[in-house]
């Protein structure tokens, strides 16, 4: 059935074993898939979604009705009081960066619980870089307490919220470019319970990227104020072509509103550059596109197991991303790795990636993405920085049907040499 892209005989039956092995864990994520869709249904139908609500609206953008019941549709979404869905979030990190921005003043303290955060973060933040507007620049004090064995140090967050001083605490869902699992919402719900039991008043904001409908639950709710994410990654579903989102308590949506466009316009400002049928659609689709990377990965996960690959999480390890890592131990086999992942997409499979420095990060990057928006990782790609222990970060997969070739195309190049 492969033979029309060479993949061998060894391959195609380590794919057929492997699907064996994930009946189950498919059918669950089919069950899990059905219950986000019912919830984005019944948003677009309690919102009375119309065609009139795609319509561009240029200029200021004031009185923009479609934006705005999309925003309300996110916030039900999320079971939040307000939400902010805009093309000028240009990704996660700027979302990111304008929630922090916008809820801290000088003076303020920072702490994140989950460790240091994400390569590009940790300029926004100051830490790392020499940028004269990054929060430690600009007032904002900034203090971590590192993972234990991918779980929270409950024990020291507890002891830290106790002495008083912490205005906002960052919570990163998702690995990163560290070596630790990505964090459920059972444990991100313990930590917010640790927290807000001590201090009700303490800010909690989730870096939700890639994250969304993978767990029935998302942190906001279960206590989490503020939650943030790119449309590139889950809820965009490979349709939304940029922008990001910011939902949580009204107040705090205000406050950061005013950061992205300026004190007292809030979000009453903003051209929605006809994106808005995307936005909707992307909302709409997301639920299956999430199951389809979901299952993508998992099929990874256990092909590249099954073929020798230290792979993390595991096929039956429970997920509350849809990130799959891939330790290579060698920078060589972790480029090649990419370009065998590049020659499976359907744009630029032609292409040889080769690594190269990436702005916000600190190593040379190498990065396969064959996706029809540049930069878009709810569609397949993968990537890695060229440092030890040269592990290769996987996500995405549009169809699990693209994901599967994909995959297949590039455990044929490993083992078969072509």
């Amino acid at each position: 059935m492969y033979e029309i892209f060479g993949i061998s005989k060894e391959v195609e039956k380590i794919a057929n074993e492997s699907e064996e092995d994930l009946k189950e864990i498919f059918s669950e994520i089919d069950s899990q898939c059905l219950k986000s869709s019912m919830k984005v249904l019944k948003a677009f139908q309690d919102n009375g979604v119309s065609t009139s609500d795609f319509n561009e609206i240029t200029g200021y953008g004031y009185y923009d009705g479609g934006r705005e019941k999309l925003e309300k549709i996110y916030a039900q979404v999320f079971e939040t009081e307000d939400a902010l869905v805009r093309p000028q979030i240009m990704s996660g990190t700027h979302a990111l960066y304008l929630a922090l921005s916008g809820l801290l003043k000088y003076g303020d303290t920072m702490l994140s619980i989950s460790g240091e955060p994400y390569d590009t973060i940790r300029g926004v933040i100051g830490t790392s870089g020499n940028s004269e507007n990054s929060l430690i620049k600009n007032g904002i004090k900034y203090e971590e307490i590192d993972l234990i064995d991918s779980d929270f140090d409950y024990e020291k967050i507890a002891q830290r919220v106790r002495e008083g001083g912490i205005k906002l605490i960052e919570i990163q869902r998702s690995r990163g470019y560290a070596n630790r699992k990505s964090l459920t919402i059972e444990k991100i719900e313990k930590a917010i319970k640790t927290v807000k039991d001590i201090d009700k008043n303490i800010i909690i904001l989730v870096d939700n990227c890639y994250g969304e409908f993978v767990e029935e639950k998302e942190p906001t709710q279960v206590g989490a104020d503020i939650c943030v994410s790119s449309l590139m990654k889950n809820l965009g579903a490979g349709i939304a072509t940029s922008g990001g989102y910011i939902v949580g308590k009204a107040k705090f949506i205000e406050s950061i509103s005013e950061r992205l466009n300026f004190p007292t316009i809030g979000k009453s400002l903003g051209a929605n550059f006809n994106v808005l049928l995307t936005y909707y659609k992307g909302l709409f689709f997301a639920p299956e596109v999430v199951a389809s990377a979901l299952k993508s990965m998992i099929f990874a996960s256990r092909v590249l197991e099954k073929v020798g690959y230290k792979v993390s999480p595991t096929y039956n390890e429970k997920r509350t991303d849809i990130v799959q890592t891939i330790e290579l131990g060698d920078e060589k086999k972790l480029v090649e790795f990419c370009q065998n992942i590049q020659k499976g997409s359907p744009v630029e499979s032609f292409v040889v990636p080769i690594p190269s420095e990436m702005p916000g990060y600190p190593h040379e990057e190498i990065m396969a993405g064959g996706s029809f928006t540049p930069g878009s990782t709810i569609e397949f790609s993968c990537d890695g920085p060229l440092c030890k222990p040269y592990t290769a970060y996987m996500q995405g997969g549009l169809t699990y049907e693209y994901g599967k070739l994909d995959i297949l195309i590039a455990v044929n190049g490993l083992l078969n040499k072509i």
